[in-house]
């Protein structure tokens, strides 16, 4: 799979973390990014959801996919370890945070499928599918990249997208990246940072 990251998120983000402003004070990485918007998709439950269903909370979404052998997995299962993480400590904050997951391979990821793969690294994960037409809105949305690779002789294929871990206020604009590819441990740092 390849790691993309986008190349205007990248500057920013190093910009600001040698500010000098204490954690508290700091603007989020993200504010101001046209990041986000409307969506219209199904989740594991089989029903229609948007982006309302979602306000007043904080969202952690990820875009992925549930056949991917190695990085999907280690992400979500980081995302879901530091969300534990931080119940220990903060556990209001966590309670103020829906935990996303959005297939990028429609095809495959239908709503059983997206149920099992997300409640698979923490309860409160909501694994959302819907059309390719929709798949593709809410990717351009989010800036997400994805492309299908060449199918295999036994009709498996891999899917490459752009791999970031976004966090969202509960207006749904964006806040930072959370590290997911960086541990449990920097996940909840990044969480309890920027939760109120």
């Amino acid at each position: 799979m390849t790691r993309l990251f986008l190349s205007f998120l990248a500057p920013l983000a190093f910009a600001l973390a040698g500010c000098g402003a204490s954690d508290q004070q700091a603007s989020p990485p993200l504010a101001g990014a046209k990041i986000g918007g409307p969506f219209r998709l199904t989740d594991g439950q089989g029903r229609s959801v948007t982006q309302r269903d979602f306000a007043g909370r904080y969202r952690v979404v990820y875009f992925g996919y549930t056949f991917c052998p190695d990085v999907c997995p280690t992400d979500m299962q980081a995302i879901g370890a530091g969300l534990t993480l931080l119940e220990k400590s903060a556990p209001a904050k966590v309670a103020r945070i829906v935990p996303m997951f959005i297939t990028v391979d429609p095809e495959r990821d239908t709503v059983p499928v997206v149920a099992r793969f997300a409640a698979a690294f923490h309860p409160r994960f909501v694994g959302l599918t819907g059309t390719p037409a929709q798949i593709e809105a809410v990717k351009k949305a989010y800036a997400i990249w994805s492309q299908k690779g060449e199918r295999s002789a036994g009709g498996g294929y891999l899917v490459n997208h752009s791999n970031q871990t976004y966090l969202m206020d509960p207006e749904g604009k964006p806040l930072a990246l959370v590290p997911s590819d960086e541990g449990p441990q920097a996940v909840a740092r990044t969480l309890d940072q920027w939760v109120r």
